[in-house]
């Protein structure tokens, strides 16, 4: 239910889930798929069903807040993020669209029983204060599904390279698919990101690792190439590599006192 507007940042953000590279394609889908796992197995959880989700992007996850939690609230600094999702209010009872800073909200102590927050810690300066915010306005008791690329992952590592004066238009014309720079200014290792999280005081519920790229397989290999990576990916299950994985996904609980 995702909402259709000439945003061009909002197209690309509805687009990653339809791409026709097949590794592309598949590493946003995985994650959708888990958080919205995430979403329907720990809902139940929640002391009081109300959430809020901040960088709601192209609304993938809103359908899913509002059918378990009820009341929703997306929160985004930038309106125009929000308006490309007015559609939505009228197609989703109960959602509630608000310009708010995550690095410092005005959302008062205690206001949400769950809070979303996917891929935009890594867009944010002070990725502490936004966890900060999040622990702040959770109930005891209340949860966070937090997601996050890892640091050195092989993904993150070749967009560094990938974005390089003469390599990037070749990246293009791989593709052929709108490619825009990924802003990701505050990345974090699991190692740091448990760390942080742990001074915080959030309880680990669950924590995932996944999202394997191979470069010049994923963009070369068609699908023969997607799939065996893929293939690739579930044999690393918990061993040492999953460093090398681009997503790190986690289900936090604040502690009722």
């Amino acid at each position: 239910m995702a909402c259709r507007n000439d945003n061009p940042l909002l197209d690309l953000q509805q687009a990653i889930y339809s791409s026709k590279n097949y590794t592309r394609r598949r590493l946003h889908r995985d994650r959708m798929r888990w958080v919205t796992d995430a979403v329907q197995s720990h809902a139940s959880d929640i002391p009081v069903a109300r959430a809020i989700e901040y960088g709601p992007g192209s609304g993938i996850y809103l359908p899913a807040l509002v059918h378990y939690c009820g009341e929703v609230v997306g929160a985004d600094i930038e309106t125009a993020y929000l308006s490309g999702m007015e559609p939505l209010l009228g197609q989703l009872p109960g959602l509630q669209l608000v310009v708010d800073d995550i690095q410092d909200s005005g959302f008062g102590e205690a206001t949400f029983g769950l809070v979303l927050c996917s891929e935009v810690l890594e867009h944010v300066p002070e990725p502490a204060l936004a966890l900060k915010t999040i622990f702040r306005i959770l109930k005891p008791g209340g949860i966070a599904i937090v997601t996050t690329p890892q640091r050195y992952s092989l993904m993150e590592l070749s967009c560094k390279v990938a974005f390089l004066p003469g390599v990037i238009e070749v990246v293009r014309q791989i593709y052929r698919e709108p490619i825009l720079e990924t802003g990701h200014i505050s990345l974090h290792s699991a190692r740091t990101f448990r760390t942080l999280i742990g001074k915080l005081g959030f309880e680990v519920v669950e924590e995932s690792r996944f999202g394997l790229y191979v470069p010049i397989v994923a963009e070369c290999g068609g699908n023969i190439g997607g799939r065996a990576i893929e293939a690739l990916e579930k044999r690393m299950g918990g061993t040492s590599f999953r460093w090398m994985l681009w997503t790190q996904a986690y289900v936090l609980r604040k502690p009722i006192l």
